[in-house]
């Protein structure tokens, strides 16, 4: 399959993601009442969808510390790292672009940028990330990526639940992001950059720490 339809896959796949998961948290700011439960639910099932719909196209990874944990698992090669990486961030900042033109500054507050909630330092909301996201990706290479892996039919409602229940958990400490394009595209669009290592580092070196753990134990003999 040509390269550019993979990289397509991956801007439409994260534009998605990034359009309902950021638009639920501006679609609540409009009520007045954030809800975390239905914010989870919505990034969970745009994720499982996302995940169904381009899957067989380009992995559907929507998730750059995905597709860096990916390379070093030797899953994917190293030339097309730019290409994926870069899809990501555009579709991410298009969703932002388009989410900000239909809610305006009056209605919401945060414009679906993750933020560190009132008291939480820069070194716990890092390791929240870190530690949500270990867990996501660990699930990704148990259940999409593991050649022996028995629930790869399933794997897109099984991801998507692992990151609505961690949203559940981390969404009032940091927002959750747990991928730097779901915070990259909101914040590029509204210039907020603020605590913009906590939306990094912690995603970066849980996905990695999950991706070499998993290799290491379970798929050491994987060929």
């Amino acid at each position: 399959m040509s390269q550019w339809k993979k990289y397509l896959a991956e801007l439409l796949g994260t534009f998605m993601f990034v359009f309902v998961g950021a638009g639920s948290i501006m679609a609540y700011e409009t009520m007045g009442a954030p809800d975390t439960l239905g914010v989870a639910i919505a990034h969970g099932l745009a994720l499982m969808v996302a995940i169904v719909a381009f899957g067989s196209i380009s992995g559907a990874h929507i998730n750059p510390a995905v597709t860096l944990t990916l390379w070093v698992a030797k899953k994917v090669r190293g030339i097309d790292i730019p290409g994926y990486i870069l899809s990501q961030l555009v579709g991410a900042a298009l969703a932002s672009l388009l989410l900000n033109v239909m809610f305006t500054d009056a209605l919401t507050a945060s414009m679906g940028v993750p933020e560190l909630a009132p008291g939480v330092s820069a070194l716990t909301g890092t390791i929240t990330e870190a530690i949500l996201t270990f867990l996501l990706v660990w699930t990704i290479f148990a259940v999409a990526v593991d050649p022996d892996s028995k629930h790869k039919e399933h794997a897109g409602s099984i991801i998507g639940g692992v990151l609505a229940g961690s949203i559940m958990v981390g969404g009032v400490l940091t927002g959750a992001a747990l991928n730097p394009a779901r915070w990259f595209g909101p914040a590029l669009v509204n210039m907020n950059w603020s605590n913009w290592y906590v939306y990094l580092v912690g995603p970066m070196v849980g996905a990695l720490l999950a991706g070499i753990a998993y290799t290491a134990i379970y798929m050491r003999n994987s060929k």
